[in-house]
């Protein structure tokens, strides 16, 4: 299973995560990029009852998990392995996506996966893991 979309609308993700995996999005966390500072990004939101918060400039701890995901998946996807093509890298990633939250320990949460910070019991692992 990953965790890549098939559309990158904001509108359509909350159903999708809700689809794959039973959880429901209750805020938005971006950066201050000036394509989040957008009317149509805030009106989203309040549509889809999401609260957008912002990270605090120049704070990076506020966002240090996305930027942490970001230096694993450029170290041991994007630039981890050799491929001979763009294509053949974007055709790794929902792998590489895959393994980085059901199967890799990570060092912040005791050498847990993210997955199992859902609560997941044991046979609702089974269901979605299949």
């Amino acid at each position: 299973m990953s965790l890549l979309f098939p559309s990158k609308e904001l509108s359509t993700v909350p159903a999708q995560v809700h689809k794959s995996l039973g959880v429901k999005i209750r805020r938005v966390m971006t950066d201050n990029g000036a394509c989040y500072k957008s009317k149509a990004l805030r009106k989203t939101c309040r549509d889809l009852g999401l609260k957008h918060v912002r990270t605090k400039p120049d704070t990076p701890k506020t966002n240090g998990k996305a930027e942490r995901f970001i230096q694993a998946a450029l170290r041991e996807w994007a630039y981890g392995n050799s491929y001979q093509t763009s294509q053949e890298r974007a055709n790794a990633l929902p792998f590489w996506n895959h393994l980085y939250n059901w199967h890799r320990p990570h060092g912040g949460i005791n050498d847990q996966t993210p997955i199992s910070r859902l609560g997941f019991n044991r046979d609702n692992l089974l269901r979605h893991h299949s």
